[in-house]
């Protein structure tokens, strides 16, 4: 079994208030949530209205297979992020025993 991680880090310019990036935010989760089937949550940066930081993992019985996906999810990001910036974002897959 293999498990893939993606942590994507993003600058949201527009947003004045923490409503502000919630209405940002959960939109992004949702659609990958429903396009992937993968886990997606905002791992880090909740107090902070501008940044967000976004983690989404899936299981694979391949890690190649793990790789593709969390790609697919980063290229969707970049489609539907709309205004925000990505400042970072990092792929990791480990084998669970």
């Amino acid at each position: 079994m293999h498990i893939g991680v993606l942590k994507v880090k993003l600058r949201l310019h527009a947003s004045h208030s923490l409503k502000g990036k919630r209405q940002f935010v959960k939109p992004i989760i949702t659609r990958v949530q429903n396009k992937f089937n993968v886990s997606v949550a905002e791992i880090d940066d909740q107090e902070l209205w501008q940044l967000a930081t976004i983690g989404i993992t899936c299981v694979s019985n391949s890690s190649r297979h793990a790789n593709e996906m969390l790609s697919k999810v980063m290229d969707f990001i970049h489609i539907v992020r709309g205004d925000a910036e990505i400042l970072d974002y990092e792929i990791e897959l480990t084998q669970a025993l």
